[in-house]
């Protein structure tokens, strides 16, 4: 009988394949007490299952694809570190020492204890930070236990592709899962922006997360069709189902294809407005993949990586030759935003002063907040991009600006630091443009205001979202509550816009909502003009501009966001993606 589930649809597409069960509830571990001349054994066993989830996450590493996201090696990178925590090691095997009591049960035990000193943390991002801990446990205990059910299929086991189902995954799970026979996945938790979701977005694994009960509810081997995009999925389906999904994914793949011709065709409109698509990216080789897909340049180059997983600051030659390699490797415009610490990428070097632990590292010492209180760490990274934008068409982007005040002390710091590379002769680019993004619902505000100075705008959506909605986007607990369609959130972004156009300046977007195409015709309508995404977005996002009549969607937009009434607001939004 075929039994229809419901989660969070995560990451689009149309899989079918055979359900996998892996490991899962602490109800899958044995129990056992251990004669005295077992114990240390026991612990070389534990030790020994501790080293192969390093190597095993270390080769992971090294098989992250081009064009992935950065910050998910600099995830991997914190696992790698966590598994040499002495909090865990170190206890886990005082636990079996003590208690003569098994490795898995031991590291469940030390697990739980860690979770609950995270849970009880104030600041929700810190509580998060206890899904870290339950994925690395979950390693080692997968490796412990030998099972097949707790661990992914080797590449080539089997023919018939198969669907993970699982209570969470971590980022390298999903990394092992592309390069084998998996054609999706479903887990009982996690969010729509967690990075293994964003990730299974990048490299286009159909995905479902917060289907409660998944695990109980499917069964080993059962034949299931998982559909990514409104997050269903069907188990044991008839004949009729199998082939309407069929024709689907055959839909879908005859859409890749047609968007694969789309590369070299030029963004403009039915109605022959030009539309630029940038892309985001961290490494060199990001920027050739982003050329690859049709990106006309980079919108928004992330600085801070450079800064991570590292005892000490980048030097200003290190940086200088870093920032050259990523323009000189551009062949359009790229936009670099400086360093943005704080809140989900901490650092111990990027603060000379180490002060107590804020509540809520988002909204405390972070971005430009941080360069201005530390003007040294900022000097040599502006003095580094200065140099390097001699080498292409450089613009300067200000993270998480709230003020007028605030931009224009970094910019007179910027002023100073160009004067002293003159004064070097030192090379240096020509009319280099210093621009604001605008993340922060103050910023969007006064935009009108810092519109006269600044001379571009990018729209962060992630956190512009989740401060207009007071919400932490990547806490399980609230982010249902993260919603680009807010009606808040789309006035804020196009009175920017607006903001942007009265001053006759450049307005892009480089939040995630730019590359998500079920936006695409409302941000057309709301009269962007520059989006900047990850470049596996770039060419459907192409297609939808080309097929759109963008005069007749601004006129839309408007009557929509103008319904005082705004009972349908959703509806009607969401229409447009159809249109």
């Amino acid at each position: 009988m075929a039994v229809w589930l419901a989660g969070i649809g995560v990451s689009r597409g149309v899989a079918i394949g055979r359900v996998q069960r892996i490991l899962g509830g602490d109800g899958d571990i044995p129990e056992y007490l251990l004669g005295q001349e077992e114990v240390e054994p026991e612990i070389e066993r534990f030790t020994a299952a501790q080293k192969l989830a390093r190597d095993q996450l270390r080769e992971v590493r090294k098989q992250i694809p081009r064009g992935l996201p950065g910050e998910i090696a600099a995830f991997i990178d914190t696992h790698l570190l966590m598994l040499d925590d002495r909090s865990l090691k170190d206890a886990v095997i005082a636990i079996i020492r003590q208690t003569r009591i098994n490795a898995e049960v031991a590291l469940l035990r030390q697990r739980d204890q860690l979770i609950q000193v995270f849970e009880q943390m104030e600041d929700p991002y810190l509580r998060t930070r206890k899904d870290d801990v339950s994925h690395v446990a979950d390693r080692i205990l997968r490796i412990l236990i030998k099972s097949e059910k707790g661990m992914l299929p080797k590449a080539g086991a089997t023919r018939e592709p198969q669907v993970i189902v699982a209570d969470d995954l971590a980022p390298a799970d999903v990394i092992l899962m592309a390069q084998q026979h998996v054609v999706a996945f479903i887990t009982e938790y996690g969010g729509p922006l967690s990075h293994t979701a964003i990730l299974a977005r990048s490299i286009g694994l159909p995905g479902i997360v917060g289907l409660h009960g998944a695990r109980r509810l499917l069964q080993e081997d059962e034949l299931l069709i998982v559909d990514g995009e409104p997050g269903h999925a069907l188990a044991s389906p008839d004949a009729g189902a199998l082939k309407f999904y069929r024709a689907k994914q055959d839909q879908q793949a005859a859409t890749r294809k047609a968007l694969g011709k789309l590369k070299d065709k030029a963004a403009v409109s039915r109605d022959g407005q030009k539309i630029t698509l940038l892309a985001n990216i961290e490494l060199p080789e990001d920027a050739k993949h982003a050329a690859k897909m049709g990106a006309e340049g980079v919108g928004l180059y992330r600085t801070e990586f450079l800064y991570m997983n590292r005892e000490g600051l980048p030097g200003e030659e290190e940086q200088y030759e870093a920032y050259s390699r990523v323009v000189s490797s551009v062949k359009g415009p790229i936009t670099i935003r400086t360093l943005d610490l704080g809140a989900d990428k901490q650092v111990d070097s990027g603060r000379a002063h180490h002060g107590p632990t804020p509540n809520n590292p988002a909204l405390g010492l972070r971005a430009i907040r941080l360069c201005l209180r530390e003007p040294e760490l900022f000097r040599s990274q502006v003095r580094a991009l200065l140099r390097a934008s001699a080498h292409g068409n450089v613009k300067i982007m200000l993270p998480m600006i709230s003020s007028l005040q605030e931009f224009k002390q970094a910019r007179a710091l910027m002023d100073s630091a160009r004067a002293e590379l003159v004064r070097e002769k030192k090379k240096v680019g020509e009319n280099v443009e210093i621009g604001a993004m605008i993340e922060v619902p103050a910023a969007a505000i006064s935009a009108p205001i810092l519109a006269r100075h600044a001379k571009f705008f990018s729209i962060g959506t992630n956190d512009l979202i989740q401060y207009t909605l007071a919400i932490d986007r990547v806490d399980d607990e609230v982010n249902y509550l993260y919603d680009p369609l807010h009606p808040a959130v789309l006035q804020l972004i196009r009175q920017t816009i607006q903001a942007g156009d009265h001053a006759r300046i450049p307005v892009a977007m480089c939040g995630e909502m730019a590359g998500d195409p079920r936006y695409t015709r409302l941000l057309l309508g709301l009269g962007l003009t520059e989006f900047s995404m990850h470049p596996a977005g770039v060419l459907e996002v192409k297609r939808l501009i080309i097929e759109s009549d963008i005069g007749q969607l601004r006129t839309r937009v408007a009557e929509i966001l103008d319904d005082t009434d705004g009972s349908r607001l959703r509806e009607d939004l969401e229409a447009l993606t159809h249109a």
